[in-house]
């Protein structure tokens, strides 16, 4: 039975890709302005799970709640409908785009349409991007700066930008401190904290612990498609989740 006190809740998630079971009888919750980390080494079904709340493919077996209410996704844009955003570290911005059009690509503002012509309200993008890096302190020198300019934080930057402005209720951010140095990682955690303080939950998805357990409400560990854990973070420690995360 689901529960009013969670923003999501997915009850008995199994999912087969062919003969192989990804996922084993999943139960996974994230409460009203809740950080959850989700940790598990290669293969553990952290991915699948991700994919299957973001709609990328249906659950063989189970529910999804969100808001109390059961959903039946078919499609990513179904689940962003909702307020689910996902940001991934590779895909989460169009490199040869500006910063402008990334905020608002697939939800372009219209100043002017006539048939299939479309004229985009350029000023209020210029404006209100801007305004939504400052929303995470963000600075950068125009709303025209190309994405491929960035640094891999300040990419991170944009797209929690964007999720916040469009009023996400959830963000689902895989991997995104990969690749960065330890500054940018550090710049990226509190983007994280941010996303609470503006009443947003949040999933943040990684192999590194030491970068997950500082900003966590609670901690979830898979490991072969089942979980194993699942802790609010002043109940357990790095060492105990190490060894689940490492479990044969």
């Amino acid at each position: 039975m689901q529960s009013n006190n969670h923003l999501v809740e997915m009850i008995n998630i199994h999912k087969w890709f062919g003969g192989v079971c990804a996922l084993k009888g999943v139960d996974f919750h994230v409460g009203y302005r809740e950080i959850v980390g989700l940790l598990g080494d290669n293969g553990a079904g952290k991915s699948t799970l991700i994919k299957i709340l973001s709609g990328f493919f249906p659950p063989d077996e189970g529910k999804i709640f969100f808001e109390g209410k059961e959903c039946h996704f078919t499609s990513p844009r179904e689940a962003r409908a909702l307020g689910i955003e996902t940001i991934y570290q590779e895909a989460a911005m169009v490199p040869k785009m500006s910063v402008m059009r990334n905020i608002f690509m697939g939800r372009e503002p219209i100043k002017y349409k006539l048939g299939t012509v479309r004229l985009l309200d350029i000023p209020f993008m210029e404006r209100e991007s801007m305004r939504a890096l400052e929303g995470v302190d963000l600075r950068l020198r125009s709303p025209h700066a190309l994405v491929e300019e960035l640094s891999g934080g300040q990419r991170q930057g944009v797209a929690i930008a964007r999720a916040m402005y469009f009023k996400s209720k959830l963000v689902i951010l895989d991997e995104p401190t990969n690749n960065l140095s330890v500054k940018e990682s550090q710049r990226v955690l509190e983007f994280i904290k941010e996303l609470k303080n503006q009443g947003i939950s949040s999933i943040f998805i990684s192999h590194n612990l030491y970068h997950v357990y500082p900003v966590a409400d609670r901690i979830v560990v898979l490991s072969h498609g089942e979980k194993v854990g699942d802790f609010k973070k002043e109940e357990t420690s790095i060492e105990e989740i190490t060894k689940l995360i490492v479990l044969p």
